[in-house]
């Protein structure tokens, strides 16, 4: 190569590399969300895998949202037939009064009325109605006091890390005018954008039927009271989107515009929490706290699939098999149980490796397996990772395991007989013999 071509070559090669940064630069633009809210954040609905996430972990007021968790516990006093759909709620005095509050969401109630506790469910998963929630926390538990007690410990249970539950309503104390269960007059409810999305996430997986009712645009009650959604993203209202059949908006002057939001199309799921919304000038509303959670399910149907990474009966390169002792065959095929299947962003399936993690405590201080197998003994598991080194994130231990497969063996390996044993034991003792003589002899010379 003469000097002008290795000037050429030294340029070509300046000219690549900048090219990758001009490459990577863009990727990023293209992929980077600007979401104004104090708090926010973009989860898969299915295996709970963090898409986006804005303050993730700073404690702000939820609002209405709280009655997430209120919709949980009495979901969950239906399942095991503890509360039933048909059960009736005698109005007391300080519900009667607070429902008639005009300033607040609320459906009336008549004092002297006798509600069902499915109409009363309606009344706040549709329209928010805080004095229908603390009916429902009355029933369940005996008092509101009491109610918010199960609360804090349901959101332990569910692993929740950043939370506070002073009512069942999402109120501010200073609503309940003497009356708050627990708490200071002036205290709010509060949880992190990964807290709230892990109440949705539990609630829409463990109790799904709960979108029937949250995805109903209008009802009228029992006494007629027409009840508009305050989720103005259901399809048929006001800032309509498709496939919106969920879940529920908070409003406080302490919380600001806050909106739990959930939407399916073509298969995929997706959730998104805004807390504390604006527009792009810092104005809250209702329409800022909308416009906001329709950018991020825009970006997220936009550009995530459900991808196949790995598909069933897969083998890991240079670990099809295991070597297996005391077996009729001295090795055993493994491979993948189930296909791997994840929400990924385009073309981003080809960024992962997968990882064999096999049971120690299925193998011998060796690494093998010892017979007899049976086919579909489990003996590990794939896990994917980013070939970048970056983990991906979930808003629960279990997400890692929905997009991992198990490690099976792919046949039979029947226990050698006796004889077959002490024939390979003899076999061993003469090779290792052998083995050590020749070593010897070779040292001789």
């Amino acid at each position: 190569m003469n000097k002008h071509q290795k000037y050429v070559a030294s340029f070509l090669a300046i000219i690549m590399f900048f090219s990758l940064f001009v490459g990577f630069g863009k990727a990023e633009a293209d992929t980077t969300l600007n979401v104004n809210a104090a708090g926010a954040i973009l989860v898969d609905a299915q295996t709970g895998r963090i898409l986006y996430e804005k303050n993730a972990d700073t404690m702000l007021g939820i609002a209405s949202m709280s009655k997430m968790m209120t919709e949980y516990i009495l979901l969950d006093a239906i399942k095991h037939q503890r509360i039933k759909w048909d059960q009736e709620y005698s109005v007391d005095s300080f519900v009667a009064a607070l429902s008639k509050k005009k300033d607040l969401s609320n459906v009336p109630l008549r004092s002297d009325g006798k509600y069902k506790i499915k109409e009363l469910y309606d009344q706040m998963a549709i329209y928010s109605s805080n004095s229908a929630t603390i009916a429902i926390a009355e029933t369940i538990a005996g008092s509101e006091k009491n109610f918010v007690n199960m609360m804090n410990d349901e959101a332990k249970k569910l692993g929740l890390k950043d939370y506070k539950f002073v009512n069942s309503t999402g109120l501010n104390n200073s609503d309940y005018q003497g009356h708050e269960p627990t708490g200071s007059p002036d205290d709010e409810n509060e949880m992190s954008p990964r807290s709230v999305a892990t109440l949705a996430f539990h609630l829409i997986n463990d109790f799904p039927e709960v979108l029937d009712t949250t995805s109903i645009p209008k009802q009228t009650s029992v006494d007629g009271v027409v009840m508009s959604n305050w989720n103005w993203m259901l399809p048929k209202l006001v800032y309509g989107y498709q496939g919106m059949d969920g879940l529920k908006t908070g409003t406080t002057n302490f919380a600001g515009y806050c909106f739990t939001g959930t939407a399916m199309r073509d298969g995929r799921r997706f959730i998104t929490v805004v807390q504390k919304a604006t527009d792009a000038n810092g104005n809250g509303g209702y329409k800022a706290r909308f416009d906001e959670t329709r950018k991020m399910m825009d970006y997220a149907f936009s550009n995530y699939t459900k991808e196949q990474i790995l598909p069933k009966n897969y083998q890991v390169k240079g670990h099809e098999t295991i070597s297996v002792i005391k077996g009729k065959a001295k090795s055993v095929k493994i491979m993948t149980k189930n296909a791997i299947n994840m929400m990924v962003l385009n073309g981003e399936q080809k960024n992962f490796q997968p990882v064999l993690v096999l049971d120690k405590n299925k193998l011998t201080k060796d690494g093998e397996l010892e017979a007899p197998i049976k086919k579909g003994d489990k003996v590990g598991y794939i896990v994917l990772q980013p070939k970048n080194g970056e983990k991906l994130s979930f808003l629960t231990a279990d997400g890692q395991k929905k997009v991992q497969a198990d490690v099976v063996a792919a046949q039979d390996v029947e226990r050698a007989n006796w004889f077959v044993l002490m024939m390979r034991g003899i076999g061993g003792f003469f090779g290792n013999l052998f083995h050590g003589i020749s070593t010897t002899v070779k040292g001789w010379f």
